[in-house]
């Protein structure tokens, strides 16, 4: 599986973004699915994840109820819609796709990664 993740730009507080990321492969369909972020100087962080049928999500405590991780596989691509972003939201943002159908935090669950698009957001 080929991920590319697009989507990223600069935005205000209290602004939203969608991100998308696009999967190219067969096993996009059958794989549990996440986004991660890395914020300059501190280590990558979970931030949502998506089971292989879209039936199950789960999110970190810091984007719950302003995030909202979706899946389209016919399209083969995932999604993440951001709402009332804040400052400390900014980072670059990975998909990834995990070794398995059910949802997952563990970054070691996880075996393609897109290459990250960057989202900031001004105070």
């Amino acid at each position: 599986v080929q991920l590319q993740a697009s989507g990223g730009g600069l935005v205000q507080t209290g602004g939203s973004l969608r991100l998308s990321c696009a999967a190219s492969g067969r096993m996009f369909r059958n794989n549990g699915m996440g986004w991660f972020r890395q914020a300059p100087g501190k280590e990558r962080e979970f931030v949502a994840t998506i089971s292989w049928n879209g039936g199950n999500t789960a999110y970190a405590d810091s984007v719950k109820g302003r995030f909202a991780i979706s899946r389209d596989n016919a399209r083969d691509t995932a999604y993440l819609q951001m709402n009332s972003l804040k400052p400390e939201d900014t980072a670059v943002y990975y998909c990834a796709a995990s070794r398995y159908a059910t949802i997952t935090s563990q970054p070691g669950h996880y075996h393609h990664w897109g290459q990250g698009t960057l989202v900031t957001v001004s105070s």
